[in-house]
């Protein structure tokens, strides 16, 4: 590999690194190697015991000779502890310096849990050195080497004099414990061990800073354009602000994703990353989620509520035509009386079985004709929308499943949706020529009047 030649599966050996032995981690291990690849940081919102410091680890251990640091945060926590004790010889020579070696200031990627309880004096170190990546140690500003870091917290800070930090990370994703689905596999899980890194899931630091100058000549696509200016109605009409710095950091993230995997251009897939950059809220990440999903992966619900009624009412049509008494004139009511009569309990004779299929009512071939007509035209419809939408699916999963930084949790999802519509769609045809062949076997009078039967009513969609 060259630093100008990656694709999307370069990281795939590092994705599957960041995961390897965890449930449900595959969204905040593509936001946490992202993060690292941008220089960007990154807020893993959820309870403890969720793997947020493993994963923060193990983005230390993907980057050949990086320096870890991490702490639990606490209000009784001091500067001492983050940025290192002061130099008492530097003290002796009347300078207030501090001793950062092995500590946040000299540390490539770091972890900070329960973030936002620091005291005020650490969060404003914190905020210049997470936005500036400068370290005031004395009289001296110092350049720091800090890559990526990691906050946690249990929730979303609601005291305003912490927002400003807050929006230091670009990315903030929420982390849950496994669901029900996964929990039989937690509990027969192998505890993930260190272990060595594999050569080939190691980042290339040439790599990564071929990909920076890469990544600001990727122009946006057109369908990405359009799904930002969406994205931007969206956050309008839910009342979210998302400030401008924010959109611009978003599209900068979303051109360095497009350039790691080689794309001419940012694409509408790339948006994947919209919830965990826009949403303000662990709340309002589901509906930056559905606006990505049922935009680009098509899943939003159709309607085929009228369709249905369609199929119904031929149903109920042919039932009715089915125990329609004989005519009149003919006796086989009489005859069908008498069979049963005559036939014990529990016993269907072979008089009975054939007095009962000449009580039923006879159709003229024009009638019959005429119904078979009226459900061809319905099932020509159900199967050109069924068609149309299993060639949407084939598009759809085709992009997605090329797309190598979509998590793999959404694909399957996505996979789901276009199933289940497909399946009901081919449910709903397959019902509807079981009815067609219904009224095809109607029982036939070649005498009788030949008029065609009104059309079987029923509200179009």
């Amino acid at each position: 590999m060259t630093s100008e030649h990656t694709t999307g599966a370069t990281w795939a050996p590092m994705l599957d690194e960041l995961e390897r032995g965890l449930l449900q981690r595959d969204v905040a291990a593509r936001a946490l190697l992202l993060a690292a690849l941008a220089g960007e940081h990154v807020l893993l919102l959820g309870p403890p015991g969720t793997a947020k410091s493993e994963l923060a680890r193990r983005l230390q251990r993907l980057l050949p000779g990086a320096h870890y640091f991490e702490r639990l945060l606490t209000r009784f926590t001091v500067p001492e502890e983050l940025f290192g004790p002061l130099s008492l010889r530097a003290l002796e020579e009347d300078r207030y310096e501090r001793l950062t070696e092995g500590y946040l200031p000299s540390a490539e990627v770091a972890f900070l849990d329960e973030v936002f309880k620091a005291n005020s004096a650490i969060l404003n170190t914190l905020l210049g050195l997470l936005h500036e990546r400068q370290f005031d140690n004395g009289s001296q500003r110092l350049p720091v080497p800090l890559v990526c870091l990691v906050g946690a917290s249990n929730e979303v800070p609601q005291d305003e004099s912490l927002h400003a930090f807050y929006d230091r990370f670009l990315l903030r994703v929420p982390v849950q414990p496994v669901d029900d689905a996964h929990f039989t596999a937690l509990l027969l899980a192998d505890a993930p061990g260190a272990g060595d890194t594999p050569a080939n899931a190691l980042i290339d630091p040439a790599v990564v800073e071929a990909l920076r100058e890469r990544a600001p000549r990727v122009p946006l696509g057109e369908a990405a354009l359009a799904l930002l200016l969406q994205a931007r109605q969206h956050a309008s009409e839910s009342g979210q602000t998302v400030s401008d710095r924010r959109w611009r950091q978003l599209v900068a993230l979303l051109q360095l994703q497009a350039a790691s995997r080689q794309a001419s251009e940012v694409g509408p897939w790339d948006l994947w990353l919209l919830p965990f950059v826009l949403a303000a809220d662990p709340a309002q990440v589901p509906g930056w989620t559905g606006l990505f999903l049922h935009s680009v992966a098509r899943t939003a619900p159709i309607s085929v509520q009228g369709l249905e009624r369609a199929v119904q009412a031929f149903e109920q049509q042919l039932d009715t035509e089915r125990r329609a008494p004989p005519d009149a004139q003919d006796d086989s009511a009489g005859k069908l009386a008498l069979a049963r009569a005559i036939s014990r309990p529990g016993e269907e004779s072979e008089m009975l079985r054939i007095t009962s299929e000449r009580a039923q009512r006879r159709y003229s071939p024009v009638h019959i004709e005429a119904r078979v007509a009226q459900c061809d035209e319905l099932l020509e419809r159900l199967m050109a929308l069924h068609g149309e939408w299993l060639a949407v699916a084939r598009e759809v999963l085709a992009q997605a499943r090329a797309h190598a930084w979509l998590p793999p949790s959404w694909l399957l999802q996505i996979e789901a949706v276009h199933a289940e519509r497909g399946g009901h769609l081919a449910s709903l045809c397959a019902q509807h020529q079981s009815t067609r062949n219904g009224f095809a076997a109607l029982p036939v009078e070649v005498d009788a009047a030949a008029h065609a039967p009104a059309p079987v009513p029923w509200e179009s969609p």
